[in-house]
């Protein structure tokens, strides 16, 4: 009986030493999905009403692309930096060009259930390699929650929003990928790093 209880606390010691390794990856990643700092954005910067977006680091004034949506939405998208973690963080600002407050479409968070419940988001958001044939969607925290800005709500009139999305890194050899958002018009970015 006691070389069963060792090997079950064998057991339980690596599956706890598993775990606690992939929590220290998701918190090197980007963090858990809301309440650690992320990549150049967290979800409480998302929620503040009146936030202005400013050049992060690793971002120039002159932004890479621009989508654009419906009633004055844009998304200009500021860097698409690959790290060495294999991920790639693309950041931009969100900003309502029209003159009265806008709701921000929920169609952004997409429509798969493990996202939409984790509230508004841009979990729609996709990666397209044209040459490799891929599809790259945001990521997801062990608990579902999208590496992306969360609680998206209404921006008042020429009101913009640091945002972020983080997905899987194409090849090395991938420097150009399509950017994808329900809603919005796709454009192409250009992978630095």
């Amino acid at each position: 009986m006691s070389m069963r209880f060792t090997a079950k606390a064998r057991r339980g010691m690596v599956a706890l030493t598993v775990a606690a390794g992939l929590a220290v990856g998701v918190a090197g990643c980007g963090g858990s999905g809301g309440d650690d700092k992320k990549p150049e954005g967290s979800a409480s910067a998302s929620r503040t009403s009146g936030s202005e977006a400013s050049p992060q680091e690793g971002q120039s004034d002159e932004p890479l692309a621009e989508l654009k949506g419906s009633d004055g939405l844009s998304l200009k998208i500021t860097s698409a930096q690959r790290d060495s973690g294999g991920f790639v963080t693309v950041n931009g600002t969100l900003k309502n060009d029209g003159g009265s407050d806008l709701l921000v479409p929920s169609a952004l968070s997409g429509n798969e259930t493990e996202i939409t419940k984790n509230g508004p988001s841009l979990g729609g958001a996709t990666l397209v390699d044209s040459k490799g044939k891929k599809r790259y969607y945001v990521l997801r925290d062990t608990e579902g929650r999208p590496l992306t800005t969360t609680g998206l709500g209404t921006l008042k009139g020429g009101q913009s929003l640091p945002v972020f999305m983080q997905f899987p890194a194409p090849p090395a050899g991938t420097t150009e990928v399509t950017l994808q958002l329900p809603t919005l018009s796709s454009a192409t970015v250009k992978i630095s790093g």
